[in-house]
């Protein structure tokens, strides 16, 4: 294990081994958010959608029904119970809830944007390198100095991509899944209490 970390280090630097150190963070997050989002229910909407139906329709007791056979614990904050009262701690909880499914989202978007600088400054180190090897050579210049250092150059470039992509990706999923359960919360909220209202 400390030979292959040792040769990853040789090959890219320091920049190489950040970028896998950003790699394992982004995965376990990833992975997180994948259980969270499982164990929450989040997507499993369609008990949710019909409860939206049955308080327009006036019918509380099919809502309170559907809500409590729907897996998503979006449906526990549409069960609070709040008689005669303004709609703001169904509110709060609800934010609370969203807020709770956002965590982690600074993480990996951190990852996405600073993995590609990261490559980019190992590339540039890179080519500092392969220069000063260049530099040191003098008259006898070996043009296999200067690939081998364009190459490890590139790597770190590479790397930071292969970091940022598939976080940018799984991040913007996550987000359409939130935006969408936001959406839901909204229109299940102003549902709830218009039919209190009437």
């Amino acid at each position: 294990m400390t030979v292959q970390i040792s040769a990853i280090y040789e090959l890219g630097g320091p920049v190489v081994i950040l970028m896998m150190v950003l790699s394992v963070l982004s995965l376990a997050v990833i992975l997180w958010k994948l259980w969270q989002f499982t164990r929450l229910g989040v997507g499993r909407n369609v008990q949710i959608s019909q409860a939206i139906i049955s308080w327009d329709a006036g019918d509380e007791d099919n809502a309170a029904q559907a809500l409590s056979k729907s897996k998503n614990a979006l449906a526990d904050v549409l069960k609070t119970r709040q008689v005669n009262g303004p709609k703001t701690r169904v509110e709060a909880k609800a934010s609370a809830h969203l807020a709770r499914l956002e965590s982690g989202f600074r993480i990996l978007d951190s990852i996405a944007q600073i993995a590609p600088l990261l490559g980019l400054f190992g590339t540039v180190l890179g080519m500092i390198n392969a220069f000063q090897a260049l530099q040191e050579a003098g008259n006898s210049v070996d043009p296999s100095l200067l690939a081998g250092g364009i190459w490890v150059a590139l790597l770190t470039t590479a790397a930071g991509l292969a970091v940022a992509m598939p976080t940018s990706l799984v991040l913007t999923f996550f987000d359409s899944r939130v935006a969408r359960e936001r959406v839901l919360a909204e229109s299940a909220i102003e549902s709830k209490f218009a039919a209190r209202a009437a």
